[in-house]
């Protein structure tokens, strides 16, 4: 693994983590008519604490971008998945409150299952898939499900509504990862002619400003802990899943490193839901709206 594409996706992480927490603390106090509206974005941007944790998220991001251009989506999602750790440390000096046996078994599984991921299936490049039907097909029923999730977040209005949409976004995020990474290579094989003749850095705008509704429409009804897991768990998934399916990712396939790399999976997934809920991350009143207040409008 390059030092470089280590270093870039853990600050990008940072970025994120910190970011995230930033948003939260605006968001929750935002009205409930704004929900899955674009009122909410313009409401947001009123609040300086919240343009600097989208400065912070925006940072991240193009880290992130950096970091896909220089590495494999396979390796460098996991290490994206540490945005949690990250989170956590800033709310724990927000709130106060101690780690303990959670959070560390939390950052233990995190960080664990990261390392046996990469160490098992040992990320490289390889022949990106050029049939456009597997690569659309793929894309495309990733987003229509973040979409169907959306939907049903809006219709429903219930206390799992938060979760729906961090889901959706992280959906969302983990392809708007994948096509980062195919706007990376046509620049570097083409330069910006190459780049900007293709529609893929115009899905790249267009999902990050859906999932970021999405996910600022979850933090404003429900607390951090409810909604970061899901968005934390579902970018990964959905950027290796794209790597490997059409950008020609390669993983370790024999029985060994593929029960290590479904064992790294899940203690990624299990750290990132022990850290989500730990009692450090805020809840504000969001926590503390009723559900009545979501099913307005």
């Amino acid at each position: 693994m390059s030092l470089l594409v280590l270093l870039l996706a853990v600050s990008a992480a940072a970025c994120l983590g910190f970011g995230f927490v930033l948003q939260q603390n605006v968001a929750r106090d935002a009205p409930p008519s704004d929900f899955l509206s674009f009122r909410l974005l313009l409401d947001l941007m009123r609040v300086p604490r919240w343009l600097g944790g989208t400065a912070l998220m925006v940072a991240g991001m193009a880290l992130g971008a950096v970091a896909l251009g220089n590495g494999e989506i396979s390796l460098v999602e996991p290490l994206l998945a540490t945005n949690l750790l990250f989170a956590l440390a800033l709310s724990r000096r927000q709130t106060g409150q101690p780690v303990g046996r959670q959070g560390w078994a939390g950052l233990v599984l995190l960080a664990g299952g990261v390392s046996t991921f990469i160490l098992a299936g040992r990320p490289r490049g390889g022949t990106a898939v050029t049939d456009p039907v597997r690569h659309w097909l793929i894309l495309g029923v990733m987003v229509g499900v973040a979409l169907a999730l959306a939907g049903w977040a809006k219709r429903s209005r219930t206390t799992w509504s938060p979760v729906l949409l961090a889901t959706a976004a992280g959906l969302l995020y983990g392809v708007q990862d994948a096509l980062t990474r195919v706007s990376s290579i046509r620049f570097r094989e083409g330069g910006f002619t190459e780049l900007f003749t293709g529609g893929h850095p115009y899905a790249v705008l267009a999902l990050g400003v859906t999932g970021l509704l999405l996910v600022q429409s979850a933090f404003e009804t429900a607390p951090l802990r409810m909604s970061l897991p899901a968005l934390t768990a579902a970018q990964p998934l959905a950027g290796i899943l794209c790597g490997v399916g059409f950008l020609g990712d390669r993983l370790h396939t024999d029985t060994g490193a593929l029960a290590w790399e479904a064992a790294g999976l899940a203690a990624i997934v299990g750290g990132i839901v022990l850290l989500g809920m730990h009692p450090a991350m805020p809840c504000g009143t969001a926590e503390e709206r009723p559900v009545r207040d979501l099913q307005r409008n």
